[in-house]
């Protein structure tokens, strides 16, 4: 797949799709369309809400201008000239993106046509080069500049691609994400829902709390064993710390702040690792204490717009399991070959074979001097070199402290997820008084790598969700199995069967409801309780069980005195 080309198809796409809202529904008002992901998308202002039986009247008209193959041209003008140009139509929308254009870039208008639109190109020559390999997905909306003060728009998704075919498996792949949705499975399953009175702010049920924790027990685990010491630190603490390690000039928007009676500014924290040095500084520190590594449990809170929340995968309250690794120069590399074992180590253990790296270098925004970030990039570049894997440059997107490594996951449906991080910071032990005595008997600061793997929890939980469509590992399952008795007179034999269960570690529900067997396991089916123990009245004589994995319509019998050892092997953890 030609890449530059697609992304040509799916702009045209959106200045075309523009131009049949505009010719369908004249009084509409255009803002941007850019190529996204897999798609484009278009912004409109209009009073009437779009609705469905409206993008299949636009599809129709977008595929009648195909069929024009109108050319496409366009003019640079100067600033006046495209003020003038957009106000006399009344596009005032364009007229405040020109203002905002920088006073030495070119202004081009491209036409499709006779219809015009502010764009920077390029595009193809005509619209017929389109193709009729695109489909319009749905109605969504949007505040102009993203800004919750401005007005609500109406954002237009579509999407588009070279072949039919690709249209056609890119459209199975939606469906089938849309079955496996985190918030409609979280719903389902009972595991977690959100509400106003806290946007943003998960409100975790039992079974997926326990979820959560099975999450965070096998990470700790994993770190315990890889020589991690786990600390917590406060989640509100003064501004002024904020300040000193610069989150507050990166990050200030996206932080909440609260003033107290005694007339002190603090702020809930966006990130764990200023906390972690105030670990760290507690204490003479010497070279021979180096490597040190030290991890965290820890909540954090960021501002997002509230049209960008999106149930798990998009939150203002999330746990990250962070660390933070304090080490000497000479020992980046070989700690971050062992991060990157780890981490990719990890992600097996979930299922996920399939992970691509990207390197990511000085963002424009940034702290420290120009010499500390070529050490930095050096070193992290030395270090995912060492480990032998591939990766990919993604320029300018480091953080705003130290470049860092993206690790991206591929889920059992072909979505690609950015979760694990790997950070090397020179910048933050300095800027926060982080020092170890060195072989010379003279202070120096350590390096911070920072590291993440699930990166966010609740994100993460979404993801696994979504990439066993719900059907969790029996591990990680927040309920392992269910016994069903047929009658009621079974229910001691059931009981027994239950406390044995629970004795032995095994998450298990006991489920004497007064219905029929047929009803208790449909019902339970539809919990995705990867194990059914069926016991009626010979069970009871035999001291048997009849058991049914979920997805199976077979049945095995299994003596009880074979129970828990039926069961250890398959509950057990990964990490065990």
């Amino acid at each position: 797949m030609d890449q530059t080309k697609l992304e040509l198809i799916r702009h045209d796409a959106a200045h075309v799709m523009a131009m049949s809202v505009q010719e369908l529904y004249p009084e509409t008002k255009v803002t941007i369309g850019p190529v996204i992901e897999n798609g484009f998308f278009y912004d409109f202002s209009r009073e009437v809400p779009f609705t469905n039986k409206d993008l299949i009247k636009i599809e129709k008209k977008m595929k009648e201008i195909v069929n024009r193959n109108v050319p496409v041209t366009f003019k640079v003008v100067s600033r006046e000239e495209a003020i003038d140009i957009f106000t006399k139509i009344g596009e005032n929308y364009k007229v405040e993106i020109i203002d905002s254009i920088p006073k030495d870039e070119e202004i081009k208008i491209y036409y499709h046509g006779e219809w015009f639109d502010l764009c920077r190109g390029p595009h193809l020559s005509s619209s017929g080069e389109i193709g009729k390999a695109f489909k319009l997905t749905k109605v969504a909306g949007a505040y102009w500049r993203g800004d919750s003060n401005n007005e609500m728009l109406q954002r237009i998704y579509g999407t588009a691609w070279e072949t039919q075919e690709e249209l056609d498996s890119y459209l199975l792949r939606l469906e089938e994400a849309e079955k496996r949705d985190h918030r409609k499975l979280g719903k389902e399953l009972d595991l977690f829902h959100f509400q106003e009175e806290a946007p943003g702010a998960v409100f975790w049920h039992p079974k997926g709390w326990t979820l959560f924790q099975n999450l965070i027990n096998y990470m700790r685990k994993r770190q315990d064993d890889a020589g991690y010491h786990e600390i917590n630190t406060p989640d509100i603490m003064d501004k002024s710390l904020w300040e000193l390690s610069g989150h507050l000039e990166k990050f200030g928007d996206n932080m909440f702040t609260t003033e107290a009676k005694e007339n002190r500014v603090y702020a809930l924290k966006p990130m764990n690792c200023p906390g972690c040095v105030q670990v760290y500084k507690w204490g003479m520190k010497s070279y021979r204490d180096l490597p040190l590594r030290v991890s965290e449990f820890g909540k954090v809170h960021r501002y997002e717009p509230s049209g960008a929340l999106h149930g798990l995968m998009r939150v203002r309250a999330f746990t990250q399991d962070d660390a933070h690794i304090f080490c000497t120069e000479e020992q980046v590399t070989e700690e971050s070959k062992i991060v990157c074992d780890l981490i990719l180590s990890i992600y097996k253990d979930f299922g996920f074979e399939k992970i691509s790296i990207k390197f990511s270098d000085r963002p424009e925004k940034r702290v420290g001097s120009d010499e500390i970030w070529d050490k930095s990039e050096l070193a992290l570049k030395k270090a995912v070199e060492a480990t032998g894997l591939d990766y990919t440059y993604n320029p300018g997107e480091g953080a705003f402290y130290g470049p860092k490594l993206e690790f991206i996951l591929r889920d059992a449906i072909g979505r690609d997820w950015q979760c694990g991080t790997l950070q090397v910071d020179l910048n933050m032990p300095e800027r926060l008084g982080g020092t170890f005595i060195g072989e010379d008997g003279q202070k120096h600061h350590p390096v911070m790598l920072h590291r993440a793997l699930f990166g966010s929890l609740e994100r993460f939980t979404g993801i696994l969700l979504e990439h066993y469509a719900g059907n969790l590992p029996l591990w990680l399952a927040p309920v392992q199995a269910v016994v069903a008795p047929i009658t009621s007179e079974i229910d001691p034999y059931a009981k027994e069967i239950f406390d044995e269960l629970k004795l032995n570690g095994v998450r298990v529900n006991l489920d004497t409801r007064n219905e029929k067997i047929n009803y208790k396991i449909r019902d339970n089916s539809l919990q995705k309780i990867p194990y059914m123990l069926i016991v009626g009245k010979q069970e009871q004589e035999n001291k048997s069980i009849s058991i049914r994995q979920f997805g199976s319509k077979d049945q095995e019998i299994i003596k009880f005195d074979n129970l828990t050892d039926f069961f250890e092997k398959k509950c057990m953890m990964p990490t065990n």
